[in-house]
This record gives C-alpha cells, sequence and structure tokens, in this order.
C-alpha cells in the first residue's frame, strides 16, 4: 500500500523563536511540506492557548493555499459549535472559488479552549458546549452540497460565491462518538489518534463506511490517521526532542499549564518525578510514533494496514523549529 503523508499543524508557539512568530513558522513549515511532496495540509484551530497560536484557522488556510503549489490545504479543523453554519459555509465557498480543488473543510465537536473562552466567543448568546453539534454539522453540509430538503426555513438560502468544486468536508473525532454522525451527513473521517490513542480503534473507522454506505452517499470515501509523530537522524535524538510534547500532554492531565520546556528541562523533571508520574509520562511517550526514519516508517505502515487506510496525517510538536522541519524532511525521504 502507497501511503500518503500529510500534515496537522497546531501553530506550536516554539521555544526558538518569539511567540508573535508562531503563524510565521507555520508559513515556513508549510512551503517545506508543499516541496517535499506531502499530500496535504491542515491547520487547527485554539483559543487561549499558551502552546498553540491559530484562532483561525479560515485565514491561514487562505493564506497557506496562495503560497503554495501543490498541496490540498484545509482546517483540521473548525470548531463547528462556536460558529454559525452559514458563515462556516461562505468562508470556505470563496477559498474554493480561490482555490479551486484544493480546500478541505475539517470540522470537529470541541470548543478548542476553555469555558470561559466559549463563553466569550458565543457571547452575546450562551456557548453552545457542543449541543448542537449534529446538527450544526447537517447544516453545514447542507449549505455546501445546497441539499435542504424542500420546505426547509433555509432551502432559500443561496450560499455565496458560488464553486463547481466545493470544499471537501471531514469530521475530525478522537474515538467513535463522530464516526456514525460523519458517515450519515457524508463527511470523510480523520481519526485523531494523536489525542487518545487508547480509545482509537479500526472499528471505528469500519463504522463510519457502514453509515456511509447506508445513507447511499455516492462520492467516494475518504479516511486518515492522525498521529503524533517526531523523527531524528537516532532514536535517541527523537525521544529527546519527542520530550517537549509529552511532557505538555503529560502536564495538562494533571492540570498544569506552562509554556513548552526544552528537551534538556523535561530530562531533569522526568528524573526528579514520582513513579507513578514516571509511568503516565511513560504511557504518553508509548502512543507516539518516534525514531529514526525507518523506525517511524515502519510503524506509519503497522498503523496504516491495521486501520486499513492509505492516508496519515502527521502532528509533530517541538521546542524548536528547527526540529519540526528536520522531522518532516526525514520522513519525506519515502515519499
Amino acid at each position: 500500500m502507497k501511503i500518503k503523508l500529510s500534515v496537522v499543524d497546531q501553530t506550536p508557539v516554539h521555544g526558538s523563536h518569539s511567540k508573535s512568530d508562531a503563524p510565521l513558522l507555520t508559513v515556513e513549515l508549510a512551503k517545506l511540506c508543499d516541496e517535499l511532496n506531502y499530500h496535504r495540509y491542515w491547520v487547527a484551530e485554539h483559543h487561549d492557548s499558551v502552546h498553540f497560536a491559530n484562532p483561525c484557522p479560515e485565514i491561514l488556510v487562505a493564506h497557506l493555499a496562495s503560497i503554495t503549489q501543490r498541496m490540498k490545504i484545509g482546517s483540521g479543523g473548525v470548531m463547528l459549535s462556536n460558529y454559525s453554519p452559514l458563515k462556516v459555509a461562505e468562508c470556505f465557498s470563496m477559498l474554493a472559488s480561490l482555490f479551486p480543488g484544493r480546500i478541505d473543510l475539517g470540522v470537529g465537536r470541541a470548543p478548542g479552549g476553555s469555558a470561559i473562552t466559549s463563553a466569550a466567543l458565543a457571547f452575546p448568546n450562551k456557548a453552545s458546549n457542543g449541543q448542537f453539534y449534529a446538527e450544526q454539522a447537517d447544516l453545514l453540509e447542507s449549505f455546501i452540497h445546497g441539499s435542504f430538503k424542500e420546505g426547509h426555513p433555509f432551502s432559500t438560502i443561496h450560499v455565496i460565491p458560488e464553486v463547481q468544486d466545493v470544499p471537501d468536508l471531514w469530521m475530525l473525532g478522537s474515538s467513535g462518538g463522530s464516526a456514525e454522525l460523519a458517515g450519515q451527513l457524508g463527511y470523510h473521517l480523520a481519526l485523531a489518534r494523536f489525542i487518545d490513542s487508547e480509545n482509537c480503534h479500526p472499528r471505528i473507522f469500519d463504522a463510519h463506511q457502514k453509515a456511509w454506505q447506508q445513507a447511499g452517499h455516492e462520492r467516494a470515501l475518504q479516511r486518515m490517521l492522525a498521529i503524533a509523530c517526531i523523527c531524528a537522524e537516532t532514536e535517541e535524538e527523537a525521544k529527546l526532542r519527542a520530550g517537549t510534547a509529552v511532557y505538555r500532554k503529560f502536564a495538562t492531565q494533571i492540570g498544569e499549564r506552562e509554556d513548552f520546556l526544552t528537551p534538556a528541562q523535561v530530562r531533569d523533571r522526568y528524573h526528579a518525578m514520582p513513579v507513578s508520574h514516571q509511568a503516565m509520562f511513560d504511557r504518553i511517550e508509548a502512543s507516539y510514533t518516534i525514531g529514526t526514519s525507518e523506525q517511524c516508517w515502519a510503524e506509519m505502515e503497522s498503523l496504516a494496514e491495521t486501520f486499513n487506510t492509505d492516508e496519515i496525517s502527521l502532528v509533530t510538536v517541538t521546542h524548536s523549529q528547527a526540529d519540526r522541519l528536520d522531522s518532516y524532511r526525514l520522513l519525506s525521504k519515502n515519499l
């Protein structure tokens, strides 16, 4: 099976640069990945984060599509609970008109920030907290494809600009909660193993495919597995660089929030941890794909076979931008 490699870029606030540089570093990486033959490039949405610096994926999508030539560009994803489905449809229809055949619209259920941030985003209304996500996703699909049933109150709305190559619709999920909904509504599925590897199983793709087939969608189904991956010239160096991302996830689980640590700081903190915390750290590290290019490719090929997918998307978070560029560069040698 020939595997396509893609990117989910969270626009990390690298410790090697000033915080204001984070979006520009995403631009730098996108240009590189376009040259290296990566298949698609998605940007994520976060709010009020010390680690990630993109609250508006639609703006970065527009810029990245304008400075790349080949890759598909999209959101991974727009946190739909925060927004009007019509407005999202209009934004991405505009993008699709400017960059025909290159735009993906990926959406997710999570708010992308804290409860107070969700309240601020929804003001003067109340935050929905995902309560209407299924209905919002249904409306978005209908707006994008013009598929409202006759008599629906929104069926007379004409989404502008009119486009022939509408954005491909994707739904992000980290467990099975969204698989059947995505299949029913005609969204392709991106399974985020990097978020919750323990509950990320191949049967989620099976449930999506079954729902897709039962709904009778005519367009071809697509699926993608998104993993956390850090590659370096040696396994030892890759593990050292991965410590920054592993510790960030560990700290989140124990309720701590601080800027990214250097690999050396992570190593020192690991040695000072109680055994129970070391075990938590080790479990997170084991869920990542870490190593040399050969080691990472061997694991990715195994995952692709297990999950029956021909596309793997990489989430790579490091303390320095140079290490992140190096990881994507090393992995591209098999493309």
